[in-house]
Order: C-alpha cells, then sequence, then structure tokens
C-alpha cells in the first residue's frame, strides 16, 4: 500500500542539473554525496551521477563512505570529509576510501597505518576544517586532491570570495600535480576563475539554488507530497490545531494532511507556509503536529486522498525554506526515515 507521504526523487532532473553544473563551471563535477545525497538516497543518486560520468564523490563520515562503497563497487574514488579520524585509518583503507585531512595529527595517522591515496583541506578562511594556510604540509606520497571551502558562495557580492580564492591559489600551487578542488554549488557560479580542476557541489544537485532562491538553471528534484486525510468545515470563532494557533475570521474549509514533524514538516512553516493542492498555493493553518498539518482549502475542490506538495514543481524549494526562516539544505535533511523515498 502506498505510504500518505512520500518522497519522489526526480532523477532525471538530478542528471539534468549534474550537466548544467558541469557545463557552467567547465571542468568535472565531483558530486557531495553526504547525509545519504542530502536525504534523497546516496545510493539511487550515485548510481546516476555515475552513469551521467561522475567518478569521484564526497561523503562526510566514515560510515557514509562504507555504505557508498557498498552500493557502487570499486569504481569510483570516495573522499571523506571528516578526514582520518583516530582508530579509522584501517576501515578507511578497507573500504577503499579516501580521507581528506585537515590535521597534523590526521596526517600522522593515516601514514602510520601505511597512507595511500587521500585528499588535504585548506582554511582560507572558514575556521571551520583543514590545515590553515600558514600550516599546511608539504607535498608528501599519497596526495592527489587539495581543496578548501567557500564560506560566502551564496553571496556573489562578499568580497571574502575572492579572497579566499586567491588565498586557495597561492596554497594549493604547493602541490603539483593534485587536482585542485574549490567550487561548492554557490562557487560555481562564480566565475571560471573559482573553478580550479574539479567542481564540488551539493545543494544544486539536488533542486537548491546556487543564492538560496529558485533558479532558472537549476530543476527541482525531489517532492514531499502527503495525502490529505480529512476535510472539515470550521466555523467562525473556531480554532484548529494545538494552544488554538489559529482561529478561523470566517467559515473555512480545512484539509487535515498526513505529514507533521516526526516527517520532517518543520513546525516554522506555521505561519508563514504555503503548500500546493488543487492547482493554488495555500497556506498552513495552526501548528504543524507530529503526524499531520493542517491547510486552508476554503472554496476548492479537495477530497479525502489527494495529494498536497510541501515541496516540488509547484512549491520551490527554496521558497518553502523561506517561509520556514532556513535553507534549502535543512528542509531535504529534515525528511525524515518514515517518509520512503521513490526514485522515478
Amino acid at each position: 500500500m502506498p505510504a500518505p507521504a512520500t518522497l519522489t526523487v526526480d532523477l532525471n532532473a538530478l542528471a539534468a542539473n549534474f550537466h548544467a553544473l558541469e557545463a557552467t563551471g567547465g571542468v568535472p563535477v565531483h558530486p557531495v554525496v553526504k547525509a545519504d545525497s542530502y536525504g534523497l538516497g546516496a545510493a539511487a543518486c550515485a548510481a546516476r551521477l555515475m552513469a551521467e560520468g561522475a567518478r569521484t564523490f564526497f561523503v562526510a563520515r566514515t560510515s557514509e563512505g562504507e555504505r557508498l562503497r557498498a552500493a557502487l563497487g570499486n569504481a569510483p574514488a570516495i573522499y571523506v570529509l571528516d578526514g582520518c579520524l583516530a582508530g579509522r585509518a584501517a576501515r578507511l583503507r578497507a573500504a577503499g576510501l579516501r580521507p581528506v585531512l585537515n590535521t597534523a595529527s590526521q596526517l600522522a595517522e593515516w601514514r602510520s597505518a601505511g597512507g595511500g591515496a587521500c585528499g588535504l583541506q585548506i582554511d582560507t578562511g572558514m575556521n571551520r576544517l583543514g590545515f590553515r594556510v600558514e600550516d599546511a604540509p608539504d607535498a608528501f606520497e599519497g596526495l592527489d586532491l587539495v581543496l578548501s571551502h567557500l564560506a560566502c558562495a551564496d553571496d556573489p557580492a562578499e568580497p571574502m570570495n575572492a579572497r579566499q580564492r586567491d588565498a586557495f591559489a597561492a596554497a594549493a600551487g604547493r602541490y603539483p600535480g593534485t587536482v585542485r578542488s574549490f567550487a561548492n554549488s554557490g562557487g560555481v557560479f562564480l566565475g571560471p576563475d573559482y573553478a580550479f580542476d574539479a567542481l564540488r557541489p551539493g545543494v544544486c544537485l539536488y533542486g537548491g539554488g546556487p543564492e538560496g532562491r529558485p533558479d532558472a538553471r537549476i530543476r527541482p528534484v525531489a517532492t514531499l507530497a502527503a495525502e490529505v486525510l480529512q476535510v472539515r468545515e470550521v466555523p467562525a470563532g473556531e480554532s484548529v490545531g494545538y494552544s488554538r494557533g489559529f482561529v478561523a475570521d470566517a467559515p473555512r474549509r480545512i484539509a487535515t494532511c498526513a505529514a507533521g514533524y516526526a516527517d520532517g514538516v518543520l513546525r516554522a512553516y506555521s505561519p508563514k507556509g504555503l503548500v500546493f493542492v488543487a492547482g493554488q498555493l495555500r497556506p498552513i493553518v495552526g501548528r504543524v503536529s507530529m503526524d499531520v498539518c493542517a491547510v486552508d482549502v476554503t472554496g476548492l475542490e479537495v477530497a479525502v486522498g489527494d495529494p498536497v506538495e510541501l515541496f516540488g514543481r509547484n512549491r520551490m524549494l527554496d521558497d518553502a525554506a523561506g517561509a520556514a526562516g532556513t535553507i534549502a539544505y535543512e528542509l531535504l535533511t529534515s525528511v525524515t526515515a518514515r517518509v520512503p523515498r521513490v526514485w522515478v
């Protein structure tokens, strides 16, 4: 039986975004598939991206890399952004994973286990992961990738972008022959001098815009939809949901939909959230609860079993995220395991 809420993943749209990013940047795309491809299913998404030509992937955790290796076989290179944490070298080597080394202790851990192919992260100003420029090690055997991460790529006017680019270009020059990767999703669109040798996009592959808003160059990939469970007439003056979060100012027709915060529909959707139902965008009313949310469908022909789109082709991901006061990354990764994924 179909589930009352589903997350549908359009693999053709994923492939189209992959090729659009590649064409824009002019160099190969190395997809970021961490966090289970931002909640869309890393095994399915990476397999399709491999079919489109991807040969290198990035994950965050060793365990993610192990699962991806089991799904994809030995062909692709898989880099682990956490690096080589204490006691993890044997697991990394057993799964054929390449740590992105971030500290001197990680480098020592990797070398003591026998080393091998790996990456190196240079911190060019984000102060998150990686060697500071002045502390970066000399070139060493096995190093085949050097990367850094843009802090403000979603804002093309931010001067820090150029400062980071220039710092990375200088630092990467110490490692001749290695692949240089700098541009994340937003960085792909900052210009050719940000591309270096390989792009490393994430959210734009999965339908988020490079500047945190819908972008015509990026196709929607994920659709979160839920069935209508019940439709009722609510008289003026009566309330809907917990804590009287919505009080009808006139007679209203309210549809209760089978998606709540246990499915990944953020409570912050109320009171600004909109959903697509019966050909229109309509507001979520009252508090989002654990298993359901309520939608004002006054004047619409809506029946039990009808679909309500929380984000997708008709309610763009970035717009839905903005209404909840968050970003597309959080919206995608908040969809819980209770919601089955359907790949089409």
